[in-house]
Parts: structure tokens; sequence; C-alpha cells
């Protein structure tokens, strides 16, 4: 990835906004806007977006799932299915 490309100032934005939404859409990278010569905000197409809040999550739930180990929370498979099979028949 070559993020030095992918920063802008905030005028470059302003001047070229349908520009940059092809650009972000076409590579799926987001895009770095400065203000001042500090980033400011990250641009980013959707379907990128929905994949890094999708990974989030699953990372959110293995820490859980990390967590529950060390505290030996923890089931055997039988007892899993059978709770299952019981709201099932419900």
């Amino acid at each position: 990835m070559q993020i030095v490309n992918d920063i802008k100032p905030v005028t470059y934005l302003k001047n070229k906004a349908a520009d940059v939404l092809k650009h972000i859409n076409e590579t799926h990278r987001p895009m770095i806007i400065t203000q001042n010569g500090e980033a400011k905000a990250v641009i980013q197409d959707p379907k990128s977006y929905e994949d890094m809040k999708n990974t989030i999550t699953i990372l959110k739930l293995l820490s859980f799932a990390e967590e529950d180990i060390k505290n030996g929370n923890l089931h055997n498979e039988d007892d899993v299915f059978s709770s299952i099979e019981a709201l099932l028949e419900k």
C-alpha cells in the first residue's frame, strides 16, 4: 500500500470531490485528508467500512471468548447441543 499517494489536503477534497469518491470506490483504499498539515479525516468506501466494522466485531467476540477461557467459563459439547435442542423443541 502506498499511503503517501492517499494523503490529500482538504482543498484537494473541496476541488475534486467527485474524483476522490471515484478513486476510493475503485481502489478500496482510504484517503487521509489533512488540514494545516495535520491528518483530520479518513474517507473510505462503504464496502471497506462495512468489512472493517465486521472484522472489529469478530475480533471483539474472539476477545470475549479468550476471556471466558481464561476464567474457566467453558461448556462441554454435549451440554451445548442439548441446550440448543431443548430450545428448538419449544
